[in-house]
C-alpha cells in the first residue's frame, strides 16, 4: 500500500511538473491554444466596455476613452505576447530584433505582466467585495473571477520566457501610475457595482497598490530568469 501511494504521488508529482515545463507551456499546439482563447477573451472584454466606451466618447474628453478598458488592454498585450513565442518556436530559434524591435517587445512583455497581474486580482477583488457588500452574484461573475485569475496565473508562468528589460519595466510602472491617476481623477474608472461607491477612495488605493505588485512581480521576474535557465 505505501509503495502504491509513493508511486501515485510520483506520478501526480511528475505530472504538474510536466504542465509547468518549457516543454508543455511553449509546445505550439499549447501556444495557439493560449494565443487563441485570450484573442477571444480580449475581444469580450472590449464588447463588455462598449457602453461605457460610448458613454466617455460622448460625456467626456474623447481622448480618455484609451484609459477606459483596463483589464482587455492588459490581455491584449498578453496576447500580443504570445505572438512573439508562437513566431520564435515556429522558426525553432530565438527573434534577432534591432534596437527598436527590442524596445517594443520588450514593452509589451512588460505591460503585459505589470497589467494582467494587476486586473486580474482587482476584478476578482471588486466582484468579491460587492457580494460582501450583498450584490449578488450571477454566473457572468464567476466567469469572470476564473478569467482574471487566469490572467495573473498565465502572465506569471510565461513571463520567464520574455526578453523584457528593467527600463521597460520603469515605463510600465510609469504607464499604470499614469493610467490610475487619469481613471480616478476624471472619473473614468472601471464602472463598479453601486454598493461600492461609497468606497471609492479605498478602491483607488487598493488599484494603486495592485499596480505596485505588478511591477514588484515583473522585476522578480527579470532577476530570476536572469539568473536561472528555464
Amino acid at each position: 500500500m505505501k509503495v502504491l501511494l509513493f508511486y501515485k504521488v510520483n506520478v501526480v508529482k511528475t505530472m504538474i511538473s510536466y504542465l509547468f515545463s518549457r516543454s508543455f507551456l511553449l509546445h505550439p499546439a499549447f501556444l495557439w491554444a493560449m494565443f487563441v482563447s485570450n484573442a477571444l477573451g480580449t475581444w469580450y472584454g472590449y464588447e463588455w466596455y462598449r457602453l461605457q466606451l460610448i458613454d466617455t466618447w460622448q460625456h467626456y474628453a474623447k481622448w480618455l476613452v484609451w484609459f477606459v478598458p483596463d483589464s482587455p488592454t492588459a490581455s491584449l498585450f498578453f496576447t500580443l505576447s504570445l505572438v512573439y513565442l508562437l513566431i520564435e518556436q515556429h522558426r525553432k530559434t530565438p527573434l534577432q530584433h534591432g534596437p527598436a524591435g527590442r524596445v517594443i517587445r520588450g514593452l509589451i512583455e512588460a505591460l503585459a505582466i505589470v497589467t494582467s497581474v494587476k486586473y486580474g486580482i482587482w476584478a476578482v477583488a471588486m466582484i468579491v467585495a460587492s457580494a460582501a457588500q450583498g450584490e449578488p452574484l450571477v454566473w457572468e461573475h464567476y466567469m469572470l473571477i476564473a478569467s482574471h485569475l487566469a490572467m495573473a496565473v498565465e502572465v506569471l508562468l510565461y513571463g520567464r520566457f520574455y526578453s523584457f528589460t528593467l527600463p521597460t519595466v520603469a515605463v510600465a510602472a510609469v504607464w499604470t501610475i499614469t493610467n490610475d491617476w487619469i481613471d480616478y481623477t476624471f472619473g473614468v474608472f472601471p464602472w463598479l457595482s453601486s454598493v461600492l461607491h461609497d468606497d471609492l477612495g479605498v478602491v483607488s488605493l487598493f488599484t494603486v497598490s495592485l499596480g505596485i505588485l505588478g511591477v514588484a512581480c515583473a522585476v522578480v521576474l527579470y532577476w530570476t530568469k536572469s539568473k536561472n535557465s528555464f
